[in-house]
């Protein structure tokens, strides 16, 4: 199925992922819309001082429950934040590094769930480097689970840029399978400095269900708080 694009014409890669790699990918999709058991959390605050300063030497910040697109019957619960990458990543497992990186899981008490990893790289360049590959793996996303299985299919929708600090850019990712199952994802990726954000909420449903408005904020607001 071709990806309906918004605002920027993407390329595909076109080749084929491992069966591991396939079941990995989807797996990663159904635990985002899975997070259960709640618990308080804390964040990571920036000290204050010179903003040059702070993003060398402080731990990027993190959204707070009640950053994230309100829920129409449940509040918003956290878990504290970890140190490593999240197992319910969709998209973008693959290219993560082994950087420095933290994340932050949220839930609902019913079938919403988001997630926040941060990740610090030695540099502003390697930084960017590493923005624009999250970015090049979530667009090609569409493509890898659809050649996974016939019985699965998946629609990507390109919802911008954001002009916050180094930029941040949003996507829709709707997922489903002939058996009936549907999945519906907003996906993120900011950068301020050396520090790059990728934030991740989902739920059962498809794009009438996608709050990309709310979303679009708790990505400014992700971008803002990182130093």
């Amino acid at each position: 199925m071709p990806t309906r694009d918004v605002h920027a014409t993407t390329d595909h890669p076109t080749t084929r992922p491992t069966r591991a790699a396939r079941a990995g990918l989807l797996t990663a999709l159904s635990a985002l819309t899975a997070l259960a058991a709640a618990a308080a959390g804390v964040a990571f605050a920036a000290p204050a001082g010179a903003a040059a300063k702070a993003s060398a030497t402080a731990s990027p910040a993190f959204l707070s429950p009640t950053d994230l697109p309100p829920h129409r019957s449940s509040a918003w619960t956290a878990d504290r934040v970890k140190k490593g990458v999240p197992d319910g990543l969709a998209c973008v497992g693959d290219a993560l590094p082994g950087y420095d990186s933290r994340y932050r899981e949220f839930r609902t008490e019913l079938d919403t769930g988001a997630v926040q990893l941060t990740i610090v790289a030695a540099s502003d360049t390697k930084a960017k480097a590493l923005a624009t590959r999250l970015n090049k793996e979530i667009r090609s996303c569409e493509t890898r689970i659809e050649q996974s299985d016939p019985d699965e299919g998946a629609e990507l929708r390109d919802y911008g840029t954001l002009a916050v600090e180094e930029g941040a850019h949003v996507y829709g990712l709707h997922t489903w399978t002939s058996y009936g199952a549907t999945d519906i994802h907003l996906l993120s990726v900011g950068r301020d400095g050396r520090a790059v954000t990728i934030v991740q909420w989902g739920e059962l449903g498809d794009f009438g269900n996608a709050p990309v408005k709310a979303f679009k904020k708790t990505t400014t607001t992700a971008v803002k708080k990182l130093y």
